[in-house]
């Protein structure tokens, strides 16, 4: 443990220093290797000694290599990519998640961030929280001897809420680790978990109960609070963050369950974003009293924000189930189903805002205000919107959520909709992606590729793969892409996690180039070998064009980092397609 926090505190101190040097000493950096204690760990040092300036010195360094080597075997990480290459710099493949690539994982927890902090701001707004800050900031300013003593406190007290949520998170990440989190996002298991305590969290948010501390714990908190100085304000956050639990444990919850998927230190990072927000007004009005003249006064209306919680956390738990049911390939929640509840959990949501109906705890409406009254016609419009998707529309704003198009009771769309496909595929194909028949074989794929002369596009995906849906949803269905998809080539659609059993025969043990040896139990196992031992990747989607021999012909993979928008997809293709 303690091990692991000298590690954080070194990434810090590089991450500072960086601000004025992108150069890393070598001993810093063997330093930073031996605190290596997870795998995670490994991959961040790894990141950030190959962005260095000097990166082409610290790969040429010898006893560098070899730790990185022992620590690869170690976590089971491909470092094969730590060689000097012409520019200087390295290419080392680290393996995350398994439907993320390493260079999006910064941009992964800065909307974990973004939406912890809306997260907290919401928090604000629940009945539970409102009404403390102007009690709380008035305290501050009462008891303080000076203006300048009541900010300092105010901001001590606003700091501590950040301190005490950010301990959570660190402890959500110390308990399962960041291989554990990291596989939560494909595990049915989890999934279903998930999908329970959501809508336990939004059935609580509703008013059919509420989720609180034991009362032992809040006022032993609220006794400790009464000896002032830091330590009493320190245990005033912690009293507030005990009384106000049943609206905000919700909401934290729900924030580390999604962070949890992300896996790594995402948990810390969503605490960190919504306790900031949290924290925020405290010390503002602490320093700025006179704005709480312009605060609305507590009423009925933090009710309704809290029920509106609870439909978005309803909504939200199907998605998760949406993910086991996908993992299993079960055909429960297909996507005309998931999007009936969607329609009904919005559309009841739709009318709750606009006053049809009532739930505990609401306070009597006389009349809508303007901005529930917009909010419930927005609900509405987005209800219109999902319904066409029942018949086959391919509903973009939301392409991550549901279950892919093919995975519906009606996969060519009926009553009209949809995109029109064959009644039947060659033998062997399935109904995949905006109706193209694809191969889940790459044998018979490339044997049919050989039959009917078409180059081979080779797509290494995922059932759970949010990049992947967002690539076949935007790009693939587009003029110049869909037509060579459908028309030019076989596609063979590789699913990495899929978990059915392999034949014995084909249950054999692997080595990979690091020495680390596997036995490959599933079909999901098989085709994350072929795609790590081949081409040197982990990351879904992940496109490959090939000849009827199996031999690469496109110029490199196409990856949604490099190829999400549909005109550099399709010169892909094109250049791809010349080469054949």
């Amino acid at each position: 443990m303690m091990k692991s926090k000298l590690f954080v505190a070194l990434i810090a101190i590089f991450s500072f220093g960086a601000l004025f040097s992108q150069e890393i000493s070598k001993e810093d950096s063997k330093e930073l290797l031996e605190l290596v204690s997870t795998q995670k760990d490994f991959e961040d040092a790894s990141s950030l000694l190959l962005s260095s300036d000097n990166a082409k010195e610290l790969i040429a360094d010898k006893d560098i290599v070899g730790l990185v080597n022992e620590l690869s075997d170690k976590y089971k990480v491909d470092a094969s990519g730590w060689t000097q290459n012409t520019s200087g710099k390295a290419d080392v493949k680290t393996p995350l998640d398994p439907q993320e690539s390493t260079d999006e994982l910064p941009k992964s927890l800065w909307t974990i961030f973004f939406w912890s902090f809306a997260a907290g701001f919401a928090a604000l707004l629940t009945p539970c929280v409102f009404p403390m800050i102007p009690m709380t900031v008035s305290f501050f300013t009462k008891q303080s001897k000076t203006k300048a003593q009541g900010i300092r406190n105010a901001i001590i007290y606003g700091i501590s809420i950040i301190v005490i949520y950010i301990l959570l998170g660190t402890v959500i990440t110390a308990i399962f680790g960041a291989e554990v989190l990291n596989e939560m996002s494909t595990n049915p298991t989890f999934n279903i978990v998930f999908f329970i305590l959501l809508v336990v969290f939004a059935i609580s948010f509703m008013g059919a109960f509420e989720i609180r501390m034991p009362s032992s714990w809040v006022n032993k908190a609220d006794s400790k609070a009464d000896k002032g100085g830091l330590i009493g304000i320190f245990f005033m956050a912690l009293a507030l963050a005990l009384v106000s639990f049943s609206c905000t444990g919700p909401i934290v919850g729900s924030l580390l369950v999604i962070a949890s998927e992300e896996g790594g230190i995402a948990p810390l990072v969503g605490m960190f974003g919504f306790s900031f927000a949290l924290a925020l007004p405290f010390a503002l009005f602490a320093a700025f009293p006179g704005w709480m003249n312009s605060l609305p006064k507590s009423g009925g209306w933090l009710n309704t924000v809290k029920v509106v919680l609870g439909f978005l956390e309803l909504a939200l738990a199907f998605k998760f189930l949406s993910n086991a049911d996908l993992s299993l390939q079960a055909h429960l929640l297909e996507r005309e189903v998931f999007l009936s509840i969607w329609i009904g959990i919005f559309l009841v949501l739709s009318l709750y805002l606009l006053g049809f109906l009532t739930l505990p705890h609401d306070s009597k409406l006389e009349r809508l205000s303007v901005g529930r009254t917009l909010l419930g016609t927005t609900t509405i419009i987005f209800v219109i919107y999902m319904i066409p998707g029942l018949w086959g529309a391919p509903l973009k704003l939301i392409s991550a959520f549901p279950p892919p198009l093919q995975y519906s009771e009606a996969p060519t769309g009926f009553g009209g909709g949809g995109t029109a496909a064959a009644s039947h595929g060659p033998e062997g194909t399935h109904l995949g992606p905006q109706n193209i028949w694809v191969f889940h074989d790459y044998d018979k794929a490339l044997a049919y590729s050989k039959e009917v002369g078409k180059p081979l596009f080779v797509d290494f995906t995922g059932h759970n793969c949010v990049n992947c849906r967002k690539m076949e949803q935007s790009v693939w269905g587009e003029p110049g892409v869909i037509e060579v998809l459908r028309d030019q080539v076989v596609v063979v659609s590789l699913h990495v996690d899929e978990r059915t059993d392999l034949p014995k025969e084909e249950q054999i043990e692997v080595t990979y180039n690091n020495g680390r040896k596997k036995t490959l139990k599933t079909v999901g196992d098989k085709w994350m070998h072929k795609q790590i031992t081949e081409f040197k990747a982990t990351a879904q989607p992940y496109y490959v064009m090939q000849d009827s021999d199996g031999n690469v012909i496109s110029s490199g993979p196409a990856t949604y980092k490099d190829h999400k928008s549909a005109p550099v997809f399709i010169k892909w293709l094109e250049n791809s397609m010349k080469k054949y």
